[in-house]
């Protein structure tokens, strides 16, 4: 079985169960195991001198443990069974739209209930949001993590195996916990974060078109190419402004990071900036959609291969 045919069953098995509560309380998630071995390597390497050097090093480890197990479990005499597994693993679609579907809930309790979870899924200081910046953090985060968590790892594991979608989760673990600019991880973490924008160019752009699709929207793609180098990062700019035009609404701008209040551009600045708990269903039901148009689109390379 070819691989997009088995990213296509990995693609189904993933929407359907998700995240099992009870498997991962049994053991450790492979991408939290990742996760402690970025944590183990900035203990040990990132100290005295050659910082820069040394964050290399600890990338170079991470690609070489991906490449290792994930050459190890496509070797397996198993007809893919174990590989189809670890890959629905690896993806997040289902996860994704529970964790943005519980803040439209949340909010609609309090907006204070919709605070505390919409803290679990961003990294901005969320105590003094109002609705409406709850819902841009929820439906941000959506756009950008159904890049990085289902495209970009689809998109790997077509172009390079298993062995390249682990090493796009591990690398993209990594920029997550040593990627910020802090004087901590300025240096150490350059290579992973540079790693990540390199790993994310074309799938940041796919996830923009895939949603321009899903929306029927060209004027999407038009908005995307005009207003993505305005983000603040290389690459959530590009889902984020494609799914702004096809909701009708404005993203980015001033946000609160660290007690300290930016002064970001808005992303389709001529969107609706009021949102509400709505917008945050109608971004669940875009991720759904253009799930479906990148599933068609794997279904296609797998019937022509």
């Amino acid at each position: 079985m070819n691989s997009a045919a088995l990213l296509l069953i990995a693609l189904a098995v993933d929407a359907v169960f998700g995240e099992p509560k009870k498997l991962w309380d049994s053991v450790a998630h492979p991408v939290v195991i990742m996760g402690r071995t970025v944590q183990l390597a900035e203990l040990k390497l990132n100290c005295g001198s050659g910082k820069k050097l040394k964050g290399v090093v600890a990338l170079s480890l991470f690609c070489a443990i991906s490449v290792a197990f994930g050459s190890a479990i496509s070797a397996a005499p198993d007809d893919g069974i174990l590989e189809v597994l670890c890959v629905a693993v690896l993806l997040a679609q289902k996860s994704l739209v529970e964790h943005v579907g519980n803040v439209a809930a949340s909010l609609r309790k309090s907006t204070q209930a919709g605070r505390k979870e919409v803290g679990r899924i961003v990294g901005r200081d969320t105590a003094d949001l109002d609705e409406s910046g709850v819902s841009r953090a929820a439906i941000e985060s959506a756009a950008e993590n159904f890049s990085d968590a289902v495209v970009a790892p689809a998109f790997w594991y077509l172009a390079l195996g298993l062995p390249g979608l682990i090493i796009c989760k591990f690398v993209n673990t990594a920029d997550s916990m040593i990627g910020y600019r802090c004087e901590r991880y300025r240096e150490f973490g350059w290579a992973c974060a540079k790693a990540d924008d390199l790993l994310n160019y074309i799938p940041c752009r796919l996830s923009g078109l895939t949603f321009a699709i899903a929306g029927g929207s060209f004027r999407a793609v038009r908005i995307m190419m005009r207003d993505a180098r305005r983000h603040r990062s290389p690459s959530a700019g590009f889902p984020e402004a494609s799914a702004a035009a096809v909701l009708g609404i404005a993203l980015s701008g001033p946000r609160n990071y660290g007690g300290k209040v930016t002064e970001d551009p808005y992303i389709h600045d001529e969107g609706r900036k009021s949102l509400h708990a709505d917008d945050v269903d109608a971004t669940v039901g875009l991720l759904w959609r253009a799930w479906w148009v990148l599933s068609a689109l794997v279904l296609g390379i797998a019937a022509v291969h």
